[in-house]
């Protein structure tokens, strides 16, 4: 693990969630960095999703600090945006910076009004913890209802140097991104523009977070950061940047597959391969449909070849396909063939299926070139149990 050069982090407790743990963070950059974001879709944003947007537009993509906390998502609330405000000025007075350079992000229940002094009184010790090494607390204090935390890490190589990417992530339930996760925060200390930081992000947000989804619930508060404070003196050339946008995309992909496999109750990360598809668009839409149909999670969860369920959430996804040019495999057994049932082993395939990782591909014959791999997991009692008494 190499941490990116020039960031600092801290975490504290600040009586935000019930149980004592820490529940405020920061990542702070030693000088203004590049910032580039993307954010949830729902019509319902909470305030801090609105607020870092405005942040954003006003610096033109410049940020000193991403102030985030756990436990109350700050939204659908009467004091809401003052709340947001009220911390970001707080954490810009610590930074000696202006507050547009400073991203709000929260997590944690909604409809519950947010006492910004609980915030703000802990500011002090939040930055007299400020630290290179704390990285990982910052992860854990993002988590709500995560069992573990979700880093990820990689290096670039330039002609002239080696820059560091470092991500974290937080999300088990209320996943079903069309932009990113509940929040992710990315760091890097290459010296990258916003404008190009933006489309890389979007880009890698295509192919990672959007590829993703444990329950088909949106959330109020998406927000994923992307910063580069340029602290390695490291510029990279036009050909770098592709290089540094691949490694990037590993990084969020590795962070999204920590989702599906971290998923409200789950006990297995299901990957969906489809190929075939007219294109990747189509391909997306198909591997949604089977990602989010209880009925395929279920089957998976009891681990039951019923690849019927797949095929049927396929064909009820809006593409266009032949269904007798579709052939599926679990675990890599042939159960369809041309969209009929291949002969395999049940009792064979089934402790195939008992495993943490499954598989299903879903292929249609033909000359469709667009193909994609979208994560979700499997669907059991343990979902239910958390989100019965997530608020109580």
């Amino acid at each position: 693990m190499k941490l990116p050069l020039g960031y600092r982090y801290s975490s504290t407790y600040a009586g935000i969630r019930k149980d004592k743990r820490d529940d405020l963070a920061i990542i702070a950059s030693d000088a203004p960095a590049s910032a580039a974001a993307v954010f949830t879709t729902n019509r319902v944003q909470a305030a801090p999703v609105r607020l870092a947007r405005k942040h954003l537009e006003a610096t033109g993509g410049e940020a000193r600090a991403i102030l985030a906390n756990a436990g109350n998502a700050n939204c659908a609330t009467r004091t809401g945006m003052r709340v947001a405000e009220a911390c970001c000025r707080a954490a810009a007075k610590e930074l000696k910076s202006p507050m547009t350079q400073v991203l709000p992000a929260s997590t944690g229940v909604i409809g519950v009004e947010m006492d910004a002094s609980l915030v703000t009184g802990s500011l002090p010790a939040l930055f007299e913890g400020l630290s290179e090494t704390r990285f990982e607390d910052v992860s854990r204090a993002i988590m709500t209802t995560d069992r573990i935390p979700k880093v990820a890490f990689g290096e670039v190589p330039f002609n002239h140097g080696m820059a560091s990417i470092a991500g974290m992530t937080k999300g088990a339930g209320m996943i079903h991104p069309r932009m990113a996760t509940t929040l992710g925060f990315v760091m890097t200390d290459a010296e990258i523009e916003p404008g190009p930081l933006a489309s890389m992000l979007r880009r890698s947000t295509e192919r990672s977070f959007n590829r993703l989804s444990v329950d088909g619930a949106m959330s109020t508060n998406d927000t994923l950061i992307l910063l580069a404070n340029g602290a390695s003196g490291l510029r990279p050339t036009s050909k770098e940047r592709m290089v540094f946008e691949e490694v990037l995309c590993w990084v969020m992909q590795d962070l999204a597959e920590m989702i599906a496999r971290d998923g409200e109750g789950a006990n297995k990360k299901v990957t969906v391969h489809v190929v075939g598809a007219k294109d990747d668009k189509a391909a997306t839409q198909i591997a949604r449909a089977i990602a989010n149909s209880p009925l395929v999670k279920t089957a998976i969860a009891g681990s039951d070849p019923n690849w019927g369920r797949i095929l049927s959430a396929a064909g009820a996804s809006g593409v266009e396909f032949d269904p007798d040019k579709v052939d599926i495999r679990l675990q890599g057994v042939p159960v369809c063939h041309r969209g009929l049932a291949a002969e395999f082993s049940e009792i064979e395939l089934k402790k195939k299926l008992d495993a943490s990782d499954c598989v299903i591909r879903f292929a249609i014959r033909g000359q469709g070139k667009g193909e994609t791999c979208f994560w979700t997991c499997d669907l059991t009692e343990g979902y239910i149990r958390i989100n019965a008494s997530y608020r109580t």
